[in-house]
This record gives C-alpha cells, structure tokens and sequence, in this order.
C-alpha cells in the first residue's frame, strides 16, 4: 500500500489544525484532495478512539458547557431547495464542556439541539468527571433535565443566562444582538456565584472558529458530510488538548489536567494513525506462486 511520506502527513494534518481549507492544502501540498480528505478520516477515527480512552478519571473542579452553531451541506432553511442533500444536512451544533482551569477540552457531540442530545452530552461529561464538579451552562433548557440525569445532586450547577436586546439599526444580518447583562440562577448544590461563568468556553468557540475551515462564517468551506465533520472535530480536539501549549497555562490542556506528563506534537498523532490502520495479512500461496511463475 502507498503510504505518503510523514513529513507530507504531518504538514497536512497541522494545516488542519490551522484554518487551512482541504482544497488549499491539496494544492499546497502537491496531493489530491481525496489524499487529505481520507487523512482527515483516519486522524479522526484515531483521535476519537484515543480520547474516549485516555480522557477519563479527571479531577475537575469546574467546568463550563456551551454549544457553537455551523452547518452541513446547506443551511436549515436552504435543505429543502438544495439538489442532493443528504438526510444529515442542515444545522450542526457542536456541543463542548472545558475545564475552565487548565482548558481541557473533557467532552463534544456534534448533532441537534434537542433534549436527545443534551443527555447523551451530559452523560458522557459526567462519565469522564471523578469528582465533584461546579458545572455552568447557558441558559438552554434542556440542559436542566440533562444534568439532573447525568449527575443526579452530585453537582453544584448554575445557568448563566444572559439578556439580549437589538442589533444595531441596519446590521441585523450579520451582528449579534446586544448583551444587556446577564443573570446568574443556582440550579442544584452551591455553586460559587464568582465562578459562574461561561467565558472560557465562549473564548474556545472563537479559536474552534479559527482553527476549522468549516466553521468560519460565509465562506464555501463549511462541511459537505457530517462523517467529514466530526473527524475534523476529532483530530481538532486532541490536537488542541495534547498538542497545543496554551498561553495562559504555559502548558497543553492535558498536561494541566494531569491526563499525561509528555508533550505531544502532530508527528504523533501520525503515529496514532500507524497504530489503528490494520496490519497486512500473510500473502496468499496462490500469490506467492504467481509471483514465482512470473520469474
């Protein structure tokens, strides 16, 4: 089997990681885009599996949840006039919980907004958490029955809700609504009003917006297939929590959670790959004697 060389791989995977759109690593890079796109699979099936083992038995003390907005194929209200669109197309949020102490990223989910997905989100939070954890969310509704039943009242979770009023006259499209404040409800235990807060998590969807093409607003990058979507998200989260130092701990997220000792960079992630791909079976007799003939 053709293998590209690692210096090649580990250039696509950190343009990845950097904002860089597949089509313009494929030119960059001198290779296919059906090169990068099956890159991107593997590095993301093997960081999905990498993370589902490793990121367990934290000690967080507290956590911050939010959900980020993009979008497969075409938008929502785009799906029904759009040839060919597949049954996932549409709406995508992102759902993410952060330590807000050393930043890791402890759990995603990438679908709807519903209920359906809020537990299955706070279940895993609640799997990958050892101890007892402040939570803060938004004010999303389904959230509260979700950490009810993720976490029963072994939990000190406050909703920061906040208060919007108008966009400025004339930049409705593309500005937010104006914040008015926001307001702080206790929801189960006793959480520390100063730390509720959802401001590391809000920050991390800003750099999520950096670091993925397909996240980054009106352009033609966003994802075509949710599969695609959530290997990026995948080979992005681990890339970020084992790779990348950050600036405020001088170390990577899972070196300050205490998950690993070592610095990690995108060469290993390569080795993640190596370490998934199947083994080559034992040639065949009838091949072996094939080549054989041949000489």
């Amino acid at each position: 089997m053709n293998k590209l060389p690692l210096a090649k791989r580990v250039q696509i995977l950190h343009m990845l990681c950097e904002g860089s759109s597949m089509r313009s690593i494929s030119r960059v890079a001198g290779v296919s885009i059906n090169t990068v796109t099956k890159l991107l699979v593997d590095a993301g099936s093997a960081c999905q599996a990498y993370h589902d083992e490793r990121v367990r038995g934290l000690r967080s003390e507290r956590v911050q949840c939010d959900e980020i907005w993009s979008f497969c194929y075409a938008k929502a209200r785009n799906v029904q006039a759009a040839k060919g669109a597949p049954e996932e197309a549409g709406d995508v949020w992102t759902w993410t919980a952060l330590d807000a102490d050393s930043k890791l990223i402890v759990s995603w989910l990438a679908g709807g907004r519903d209920a359906g997905y809020a537990h299955e989100f706070m279940q895993d939070v609640a799997d990958r958490i050892d101890s007892r954890v402040q939570l803060t969310t938004d004010g999303h509704k389904p959230y509260l029955e979700a950490v009810e039943g993720a976490f029963g009242a072994n939990v000190d979770y406050a909703q920061l809700v906040k208060l919007y009023g108008q966009a400025p006259e004339g930049q409705r499209r593309y500005s937010p609504p104006v914040c008015l404040g926001a307001r702080k409800n206790a929801v189960e235990g006793k959480p520390d009003p100063k730390h509720v807060s959802t401001s590391y998590v809000e920050r991390q969807n800003l750099t999520m917006r950096m670091a993925m093409r397909r996240f980054t607003r009106l352009t033609n990058g966003f994802s075509k297939k949710l599969e695609n979507h959530t290997h990026a998200l995948a080979l992005y989260f681990v890339w970020y929590n084992f790779c990348r130092i950050h600036k405020t701990t001088k170390v990577t997220p899972a070196m300050a959670a205490g998950v690993t000792d070592t610095l990690r960079d995108v060469e290993w992630i390569v080795s993640l790959i190596d370490e998934a791909a199947p083994q080559p079976g034992p040639r065949s007799p009838y091949k072996k004697r094939s080549a054989e003939n041949s000489n």
